[in-house]
Formats: C-alpha cells, structure tokens, sequence
C-alpha cells in the first residue's frame, strides 16, 4: 500500500481547501469545491439546504451504517460597526479570540461583492506613540480592522460597500514544512476534510466495499454548534466525527499520532465505539492517544443533541494551538487514515 501517495493526496486537498474562506455561514464556495473534489473521485455528492455536503462512500449493510462527520466552516469575524475613523469593529464567528488575530491579514467580504483587503491592530497600534500598549487587554473591543484604503470617515468605508454584518476573513497563512508539518489557521477542520477525501479515494483506488454502509457529512454550522443537528442518512446507527485531536499540557497525544477521544465537555464517547477504533489503531500500526477534551464539542454531539438514536465516536489528527495558529503532521494525518481504514475500510 503506497500510504505515502494518500498523505500526498490529503495534504495538497488540505492545502487547496485552506485556500478558500468559509467561516461559519459563508461556505457556499468551500461548498462548491468540496463536492467537485468528491465527484471528481467518481461519486455523487448532494448539497444540503445549510450548504454541508453529503456523500455516499457505499457499504453492503446500509441498514446499520455508519456516518463520518467533519467541517468545512471556520472561526471568523463579522462587521459589528464601522467606527468614526474609518476602521472596523468585529463580533466573532464561533471561537474567535482576539489574541490569536492580532496584527493578522484579513479580507473583508461586502455584501455588493468587493473584497477589500485589512489587517487586525490594536487600537493606536504604535508603539512608539501608545505608552500603554503592553498593558492593554486584548479584547474586540480593543482591537480594529484597519482597511487598505484610504478611508478616514464611516462615510468613506460605507462608499466601499461595507456594512454591518458583512464577513471578516483571516488569513490561513498555510504551508507544509520539509519536516512534515503542515501549519495553518483553520485546519480545525479542513484537514479532516482533507482526511476524508483520501479515505474515499482509498476505497474507490482498492475497489473496497465496506461491510457496513459509509456515508461522509461536510458540515458548515460546527463553528457554531448545530452542524451536525440535520441531515442524517437513513440506516445510519453510528456517528464518528473526524476532527483535530487535541495537543496540551496534561494530554498524551502529539501532532504526529491520531487521537482518539473518550470524554469531552459533552460527556463520555461510546465505549463500544472507543474499544473498536483502538483496536483499529492497534491492528494498523497507528500511532495513538486516548484523551480527555475539558473544553470541546464536536459535530456528532450535535446529532445527539437533535436526538438522533446512535452510537458516537470522535479521532482527529493531533493538532497543536486549536483556535490559533495550528500545527499537525502528515504522520498524524496517515494514522487517522488508518483508523479509518481498519475501523470500516
């Protein structure tokens, strides 16, 4: 098995998604890409009405199936005023900490369809001029949208088509290390996309019909926590998300193995589901960590939530710095891979 060409394959899908911006209830055009990238493997991806993507791996029991779940939407900023001065003000879209955008590129989409491009400051971001730079607390209310225009009023930004509630997109600032890292924002979720699309490649390369049904949702709400709460195939009795694995002081995974959680802030994982992707850990030779998440929630929580009657599970590529600037490897990638491949392929 030529393992080395699929984390080839799943980077450079990671790498191209990256490339599109897609916060939480902008991901037409993440959308759009997913399924061609999925057509393109020869199956027949549907739209959802909440922009997610839906697919069919295939499986010769699809009365007891099992749903794969990641997320093409992404932290993000949203236009909450447009201030005296000519800068931004921003609310956030899922997570967004202001300490991680700080002095970062952004785009800032308008609803009449300019682009324009920014960076995040802190307000009076001069040094040399703001005797208090060190000590302000870094909040959306201290930090602004400085726009590469030239803009001095509300007025002047409004002639440009930039209202309230238009989108503010950060810069991903993606790249892959000749040591095998891959550093990114958002590869919470891309990269488990990314894992997905080889996963389907895998099956469709080796001509492999799973025992149980596969079906793969690309969801677009995850950011903001209701995902996962629709569009669940019928058959399906099994829910795994495939997110980032988490990287931290008091956890045992590394960005170079695949974590497999057991806990999170939602409660347990099923047991049953936990013992049978560490045994697909074990029976592949991937590298592995079981962890506990204190502050997370994922996709398929979000299906139990909508009270759907399955059993759930969640593995991801160790990923370091969630919600900031990221950073897994492509080992971690090949081991969620092989997860996959022994719990279903």
């Amino acid at each position: 098995m030529n393992w080395e060409a699929y984390t080839q394959f799943i980077l450079d899908e990671t790498m191209a998604l990256l490339a599109i911006d897609s916060p939480s209830g902008m991901t037409q055009r993440a959308a759009e890409h997913v399924m061609a990238r999925f057509a393109a493997l020869g199956y027949a991806p549907q739209r959802t009405r909440k922009d997610g993507v839906l697919v069919c791996l295939g499986g010769a029991d699809m009365d007891d199936a099992v749903l794969l779940e990641a997320h093409m939407d992404t932290l993000g900023g949203m236009v909450a005023e447009v201030k005296g001065s000519g800068r931004l003000r921003i609310d956030r879209v899922g997570g967004l900490r202001a300490e991680n955008v700080e002095t970062e590129n952004c785009r800032v989409y308008a609803r009449g369809g300019a682009v324009l491009e920014g960076t995040a400051q802190l307000c009076n971001a001069s040094v040399h001029v703001n005797g208090k730079y060190g000590d302000t607390q870094r909040t959306l209310d201290t930090i602004e949208i400085v726009l590469d225009e030239d803009v001095k009023t509300a007025d002047d930004v409004k002639k440009l088509g930039v209202r309230n509630g238009d989108y503010v997109c950060f810069d991903p600032r993606a790249r892959v290390t000749g040591s095998g890292y891959i550093k990114s924002r958002f590869l919470d979720d891309k990269l488990s996309v990314g894992i997905l699309l080889g996963f389907a490649k895998y099956l469709r390369d080796e001509h492999i019909t799973p025992a149980r049904g596969v079906w793969v949702h690309v969801t677009s709400f995850e950011e903001v926590g209701h995902g996962g709460s629709a569009s669940v195939p019928q058959g399906v009795t099994e829910a795994i998300s495939v997110d980032m694995g988490c990287v931290g002081e008091g956890l045992e995974c590394t960005e170079r193995m695949v974590s497999i959680c057991a806990k999170d802030s939602g409660g347990p994982y099923s047991r049953d589901v936990v013992n049978g992707l560490v045994a697909a850990a074990e029976r592949m030779g991937a590298p592995y960590a079981i962890d506990l998440y204190p502050h997370y929630g994922s996709d398929v929580e979000a299906t139990l939530k909508a009270g759907y009657d399955i059993r759930h599970g969640l593995i991801g590529s160790g990923v370091y710095a969630s919600h900031g600037y990221e950073r897994s490897h492509k080992d971690g990638v090949l081991a969620t891979l092989k997860v996959l491949v022994g719990y279903l392929g």
